[in-house]
Parts: structure tokens; C-alpha cells; sequence
């Protein structure tokens, strides 16, 4: 993902995150799917650029990895946590996002490395 990109979802997943710790009321999709969306590209950039630094050599994610930890995520904060803690809640939707974001993350860097 682009650095500037990457700073910009970052600063709103923040905010979001602050705002909601304050009890600031946001709109519903604000706060119920934003971050689930920018939570893929975050992750997976940061963890682009650390397997980057130590090989020290440009890496491209391929499209089924990317996939892969989608569902990953699916699977472990829609389906299992919400069976073991009550804090959190099923929600396809969360899923879509986060697909979503994979395929954003996907696509930017695709761009990015060229």
C-alpha cells in the first residue's frame, strides 16, 4: 500500500477507535464496519514491510494469500470469539469487509510494486 495511504487509513482507524473509547456517537456504518475494512490493509501491509526489510528484496503478496488470511480473519473474530467471549458479536458483513479490504490491499500493492 502506498505510504501516504497507509498513514491516512491508519489516522481514521485511530480516530474511530479514540472517538469510540470517548463515546462520541458515529454513524452506524462508521462505527460498525470502517475499521473491519482498513484492518486487512494494515495488517497486511505492516506485515509486507517487515518480511520486506528482513529479505531486503521487493515481495508481492499473491491474490490466494491474501484470500487466505481474509477468511482467517473471518473465521476467528466472526465465528470463534463470539462463541468464547461475549464482547464480541457475529457479523457477515464484518466478513465482506474484510474481504473488501484484502482486495483493496491486494490491488495497491499490485500497483505499487510495478
Amino acid at each position: 500500500m502506498k505510504t501516504i495511504l497507509f498513514y491516512v487509513a491508519l489516522g481514521i482507524a485511530v480516530s474511530i477507535y479514540i472517538l469510540q473509547k470517548i463515546h462520541i456517537a458515529l454513524p452506524f456504518w462508521i462505527n460498525n464496519y470502517v475499521n473491519d475494512f482498513l484492518t486487512l490493509p494494515l495488517v497486511l501491509t505492516i506485515g509486507l514491510h517487515c518480511v520486506q526489510k528482513i529479505k531486503k528484496e521487493t515481495i508481492v503478496l499473491p491474490l490466494p494469500l491474501v484470500l487466505f488470511i481474509a477468511f482467517g480473519y473471518s473465521i476467528y473474530f466472526e465465528w470463534y470469539l463470539p462463541q468464547h467471549h461475549t464482547r464480541y458479536t457475529a457479523d457477515w458483513l464484518d466478513c465482506v469487509m474484510y474481504f473488501c479490504g484484502a482486495i483493496v490491499f491486494y490491488k495497491l500493492q499490485s500497483v505499487s510494486s510495478e
